[in-house]
């Protein structure tokens, strides 16, 4: 937490505050603690996003959760993974294209669950923080607009889902009709490129978040 007071100082200080009336803030994203959810490997069977760009759309009774609340700009995003053996590493590194990867991504909904990727942060290698929680700190911050929704585009596997949760807790996936069982095609999407939402997949949850210094 004290780099983040340090670079939001330093931000203030480049000019991007607001009169003291009406402070930048840092916020993280979502502000619901995830509680003890942990994703799921080295249990059987071990769960992971595959190729794809998703976003978690229901915690219990909170909707929206990753969606932006104010103009500002992203600086960091944190993910929890957990530790899959190196039987289930294999495993996945050949299914799905290789080893463990992901980065943050800024998405602007549309109708009938499109959503354009605006902007996404420089992609991280996972596997040398299996079983850690690690937050990255972005090399450019990315502006964000108070509506938009962060995801997580993983173009090859993480093991961030934290799965058998409650019906009630669900995220969606790049994916359209009729490919919601298909994760070794490669959905994940590309900055300005428009994808369809279809796929929602209940009671499980994406282990990932972020931090936005916003401005009122």
């Amino acid at each position: 937490m004290p780099r983040f007071r340090t670079l939001l100082a330093a931000l203030i200080g480049a000019g991007l505050a607001l009169p003291a009336v009406a402070p930048a803030t840092l916020d993280p994203v979502p502000a619901v603690d995830p509680g003890d959810a942990i994703p799921s490997c080295p249990d059987k069977p071990c769960y992971a996003l595959g190729r794809t760009t998703g976003y978690q759309a229901k915690v219990g009774t909170n909707r929206g959760l990753y969606t932006v609340q104010k103009d500002g700009v992203l600086v960091s995003w944190t993910i929890k993974l957990s530790k899959p053996s190196d039987k289930q590493i294999d495993f996945f590194n050949k299914s799905l294209g290789g080893e463990s990867q992901a980065a943050i991504s800024v998405l602007r909904m549309g109708t009938k669950l499109h959503a354009r990727l605006v902007a996404q942060g420089e992609v991280q290698k996972l596997t040398p923080y299996f079983g850690q929680t690690v937050e990255f700190a972005l090399q450019k911050t990315i502006p964000v607009k108070k509506g938009w929704v962060l995801g997580l585009t993983v173009p090859t596997w993480a093991p961030a889902l934290a799965a058998g949760l409650g019906g009630d807790t669900s995220w969606r996936a790049s994916r359209a009709k009729g490919t919601c069982d298909d994760s070794q095609a490669q959905t994940a999407q590309a900055v300005n490129q428009i994808g369809r939402y279809y796929c929602l997949y209940r009671t499980a949850r994406i282990m990932y978040s972020a931090r936005v210094i916003s401005t009122p």
